[in-house]
This record gives C-alpha cells, sequence and structure tokens, in this order.
C-alpha cells in the first residue's frame, strides 16, 4: 500500500463515526418503552379514578419524584459512558427525588389524617409495587445498558446501578398511574425498594455488559 492509499484509508476511518452515546441510549430506550408499556397496560392499566386523582397534589407528586430521578440518573449515566468519568460531583443529581419526597412526607404531616400512619405507608399496593416496578424496568434497563455499550464506562458496575436508577425512574412513572396508594410515605417505602431491587439487577448486568 503507497503512501497515498493509506492517507486515504486513514481518512475513511476517520470520517466512519459512531453516532453519539447520548443518541443511542435514546434510542434505545425508545425501542424499549414500548414493550414496557404493553406489558403495563395488558397487566395493571391507569387506575379507574385518575381524573379524579389528579387533583390530589399527592399523585401528582409520586410523578414528580419518579420523573426527577429518571431525569437525574439519565444525567449521571451519560457522564459515566465517558472513559474515566466518576460519578464524583454528579451523585448529588439524585438528591432531587429524594427532596421532592421529603417535602411531600413533611406535607402530609402537617395535614389532618383519616388513616394511621402505618396504614398510609404500608397502603393496599405494597406487593404489587415490589412486582410491577421490577418487571416493567427490564426491558428500559436492557436498553439502557444497551445504548451505554456504546460508551466507555471505566465503572461498568456505577454505570449498570445508575441505569438501573433510569429505568426503575421511568417504569415507577408508568406504575404510579396504576397505584391507587398516593401517601409520600408509601412512595418512600415500597417504590425505594422496589427500585432498590432493579439498581442491584442493573448494578451486576452492568459488570459483564458495559466492561470493556
Amino acid at each position: 500500500m503507497d503512501t497515498d492509499q493509506l492517507i486515504r484509508t486513514l481518512a475513511a476511518d476517520n470520517a466512519h463515526r459512531s453516532p453519539p452515546v447520548g443518541v443511542v441510549l435514546a434510542l434505545g430506550l425508545v425501542v424499549a418503552a414500548p414493550l414496557s408499556i404493553a406489558i403495563f397496560f395488558l397487566t395493571l392499566g391507569v387506575r379507574s379514578d385518575v381524573m379524579t386523582a389528579m387533583r390530589n397534589p399527592f399523585f401528582d407528586l409520586k410523578f414528580a419524584v419518579t420523573l426527577a430521578l429518571a431525569i437525574s440518573a439519565l444525567a449521571i449515566s451519560l457522564h459515566l459512558s465517558r472513559p474515566e468519568a466518576s460519578p464524583r460531583g454528579w451523585v448529588w443529581l439524585l438528591a432531587l427525588p429524594v427532596v421532592l419526597l421529603a417535602a411531600g412526607i413533611h406535607g402530609e404531616m402537617l395535614l389532618p389524617q383519616r388513616l394511621p400512619m402505618m396504614t398510609r405507608l404500608v397502603g393496599n399496593n405494597w406487593r404489587v409495587c415490589l412486582t410491577a416496578i421490577p418487571v416493567l424496568s427490564l426491558p428500559l434497563l436492557a436498553g439502557a445498558l444497551a445504548g451505554l455499550r456504546h460508551g466507555a464506562p471505566s465503572r461498568p458496575t456505577v454505570a449498570g446501578a445508575i441505569a438501573g436508577l433510569l429505568s426503575a425512574g421511568l417504569a415507577a412513572t408508568l406504575y404510579a398511574s396504576h397505584c391507587t396508594d398516593d401517601s409520600p410515605l408509601f412512595v418512600a417505602t415500597w417504590y425505594t425498594i422496589a427500585t432498590a431491587v432493579v439498581t442491584i439487577i442493573g448494578a451486576l448486568a452492568g459488570r459483564k455488559v458495559l466492561k470493556y
């Protein structure tokens, strides 16, 4: 191969660039979302009194918390997809859903309550919550991990765990439209446990899938 041909070959290789990891991650989630949505409507569906529930600020708070978790985790995932990126300086984003939830619990405590605290905490759907959020998360987690594989995370376990948080946040947003337990205490307990399960799955999967 002469010098001119070598230069042309190198130039052609350089011209072919992979799409940004953010684009691939978004595509992975978009492809996975219909499956999670289909599972949701086939097994659960939106609660029958959703129009009335929307007047309850604690019902709306559930979506604020779950979306804040998903958006924060998305930002951290994109950061961690770069080689040698550290979660330090970015983990504080995860405080946003925690602050929203704490504010909701505080606000609920200030109001007169018809039900005891333990009744509001346990609710009526904790078993469904612990099952539904992980199940709805799995397609989204697969899509997120597939997208992050196009990056070069130097901490695959951490990146996988954050991908778990992202998918759990999106899945919990779906589930929140079905759940009739609107107390922030319920959300803080059972949504958190379900999210922790998905985070562990994401960490274990990320350790293998995102390793390079």
